[in-house]
């Protein structure tokens, strides 16, 4: 097992591991999450996206209606400065692209098995993050708030469809999520084909 971990990439597969390095840059500038708002006061559907560093509407003044339903039912606004995630995601997928810009040039199996630990640690750190983020939102209302219902809360669904109230609410991965994945199956793959080589 050790001198498979410690012998060195294919040329093929050190390819890969530049492909890897690519694919997470473009998470930097593409949304990781998207959130679907749906009433009957807003018909045309209210989205937004969530990126590795920041909240945006699909629209220019989704983000603000969002904002406003909210506020009715006592929940927070949402901005991006008040999500401390956001301020230190960005330094996490960096570490993670300069893993695989050094396992290119110090090219060892052991350094891919790194990146998948890390990419799947990293992946479940963040779902349950955003979980923890949906729930503190949905539960910690203002008591003051113009519409109460007792005992209603209004966290949005990890994944999936969810009524509240009269809202229909969906939240579903996007492009940069769905490229994390690609990118642990990359990784899956070459540590696949290197344990191959080893038995022939």
């Amino acid at each position: 097992m050790f001198s498979l971990l410690n012998q060195k990439l294919n040329q093929t597969n050190r390819i890969l591991v530049l492909i890897v390095a690519f694919l997470m840059f473009l998470v930097y500038f593409l949304p990781l999450w998207v959130i679907n708002l749906t009433a009957p006061q807003y018909p045309e559907t209210l989205g937004m996206y969530i990126y590795v560093n920041d909240i945006k509407g699909k629209t220019p003044y989704d983000l603000q209606n969002i904002n406003i339903l909210n506020h009715y039912i006592g929940m927070q606004k949402i901005a991006a400065d008040s999500i401390p995630e956001l301020q230190y995601m960005p330094y996490i997928l960096g570490y993670m692209i300069f893993g695989a810009v050094v396992t290119f040039f110090f090219n060892r199996v052991f350094m891919v098995f790194l990146g998948v630990l890390n990419t799947v640690l990293v992946g479940i750190a963040g779902i349950y993050d955003f979980w923890r983020w949906e729930y503190n939102y949905g539960h910690n209302l203002d008591p003051n708030a113009p519409i109460q219902v007792p005992g209603m809360s209004y966290q949005p669904p990890l994944i999936g469809c969810k009524e509240l109230l009269n809202i229909n609410a969906c939240s579903w991965p996007s492009i940069g999520a769905l490229l994390l994945f690609v990118v642990l199956g990359i990784l899956f793959w070459i540590l696949y084909t290197e344990f191959n080589t080893q038995n022939r």
